[in-house]
């Protein structure tokens, strides 16, 4: 994972750590003359007392010896270097901006002690630099939100949104396993009755969970579909319904339109957008889109375990301002993680 961006920024941090060190020329030594031999004094010379040497002077010494500055100049070239690599691992380009921003305040006349490893410093401005962006102010608590609604007698409603063929499907049934570990009913929402083969998919995995399905014929309206899954549920005292849709493109203005009207009727409790996080940038400009078009409230970005670059998943949370909720790393239904800003920093400074 991040396997391009991980060395790409160890270059960076090189880079630092050459701009950092600088070498402290050796005295010259002095040439030590013989002496000449002279007669035994007949006194012993009065002690003369060294002379005072200036304080100010010594600090300055000390002071160079032991301090060590970035020049504005190494800063512009460190800065060139991280930009680079951030903009060929797929970062957008306003994350990117603001990655840079943050490194270059923190590096810009930092001074630096004898004993401090310039190697350490640039991984903390990197790791500070990089967390801003992977963090957000809006918090989801999936399961504080399914206690509420289950407190009041009512089903929590999840509408999955994305692009086709991006694995939104497959990630909607990993979601249910993780939801099923923890103890919660629930039931599946065939809402995507507009692709070929997309309700039989949906059933597929339903049977090797054991979850049932709501659905109708091929064709049929997909809010209705929704609709009927959240009253089965509320019959049944099920506790989630999480509801599969049609995979469409943002330009699609029809299957949109059909998005929109899942969400009017249902009024979920969050809507999802599910990323490939190999499609990089149009990960998140697709985010951006569907977040315009019903307010996404979160994303899950797939296939994280074969993503080298790592932009998607250092972009999409700072351009929609939603947090990322889940990371897909394989293929089996366990395969999905909650996400941890530090999952992402540690495999991209680790050694």
């Amino acid at each position: 994972m991040f396997e391009k961006l991980k060395q790409k920024l160890k270059r960076v941090v090189e880079r630092v750590r050459q701009k950092a060190e600088t070498e402290v020329p050796p005295e010259t030594p002095t040439e030590v003359q013989p002496k000449a031999p002279t007669e035994a004094p007949l006194e012993a010379p009065p002690t003369i007392p060294a002379p005072k040497k200036p304080r100010r002077g010594i600090r300055r010494i000390v002071k160079r010896v032991t301090r060590r500055e970035l020049a504005p100049g190494d800063v512009d070239d460190i800065v060139w270097d991280l930009q680079v690599s951030l903009l060929e691992s797929d970062v957008a380009v306003p994350v990117a901006d603001k990655i840079i921003e943050r490194a270059k305040e923190q590096l810009s006349g930092r001074k630096l002690g004898l004993t401090e490893d310039p190697k350490k410093l640039a991984d903390e401005v990197l790791r500070q630099a990089i967390r801003e962006v992977l963090v957000t102010d809006k918090k989801v608590d999936l399961l504080k939100l399914i206690d509420a609604k289950r407190a009041k007698g009512e089903p929590a409603v999840f509408v999955f949104v994305g692009i086709n063929g991006h694995g939104k499907t497959t990630t909607v049934a990993k979601f249910a396993k993780w939801l099923m570990n923890r103890g919660y009913k629930l039931v599946f929402a065939a809402a995507d009755t507009f692709r070929a083969a997309g309700i039989e998919q949906l059933e597929i995995h339903a049977q090797r969970l054991g979850l049932g399905v709501i659905k109708q014929r091929r064709g049929a309206d997909a809010a209705a579909v929704a609709y009927d899954a959240v009253a089965h549920a509320k019959a049944r005292g099920l506790d989630v319904v999480l509801v599969d849709t049609a995979g469409r493109m943002q330009t699609d203005i029809d299957l949109m339109d059909e998005m929109r009207k899942i969400v009017r009727v249902v009024k979920p409790d969050l809507t999802i957008f599910v990323g490939d996080a190999l499609t990089g940038n149009d990960a998140i400009e697709q985010a951006s889109a569907f977040d315009k078009a019903v307010g996404i409230g979160g994303s899950i970005l797939c296939k994280m375990d074969a993503d080298a670059r790592g932009g998607a998943a250092l972009s999409i949370t700072y351009v929609t301002g939603k947090p990322i909720l889940f990371l897909g790393t394989g293929q089996t239904y366990d395969d999905l993680v909650e996400f941890d800003p530090d999952t992402i920093l540690n495999a991209l400074f680790a050694d």
